[in-house]
């Protein structure tokens, strides 16, 4: 069996909670498992995989042991997604450099456009397996 693909993000950000939240709600077959990147989980696998454990410019994922952020961590997480979604595998054919740019743009703004809270998302009785601790 192959390990579950894994998805490390920003805990406090409400953009990345909202994204959280539609990608439980898409997964119907509990593909994904989730951890905040303040987390002890999260602070592990960061450490494990040598990114800083304090700058959470980026998401990452986790797929078959290796890790990947950014836009690639982005487009390798939709092919996990619903058939109607996979149109978005058409973003691999523009070059990195735009993709990433547009997803610093959107990283660095996060808590300007869509907020920040005061602590780490609790996730709900229904879910909280699917969360490493």
């Amino acid at each position: 069996m192959t390990e579950s693909p894994i998805i490390l993000f920003d805990g406090v950000c409400n953009f990345c909670n909202s994204t959280v939240n539609f990608i439980l709600r898409l997964d119907k077959k509990q593909v994904f498992r989730f951890a905040a990147l303040q987390s002890k989980a999260g602070q592990e696998l960061l450490k494990e995989h040598h990114f800083s454990q304090e700058d959470f410019n980026t998401f990452l994922f986790i797929e078959s042991g290796k890790p990947y952020t950014a836009s690639t961590a982005a487009l390798r997480l939709v092919r996990y997604l619903p058939w109607y979604w996979q149109w978005a595998q058409l973003f691999w054919l523009t070059p990195r450099f735009i993709r990433d740019g547009i997803y610093r743009l959107i990283a660095n703004n996060r808590y300007n456009w869509f907020g920040k809270r005061e602590t780490c998302m609790i996730p709900s009785s229904a879910v909280r397996k699917r969360f490493l601790e």
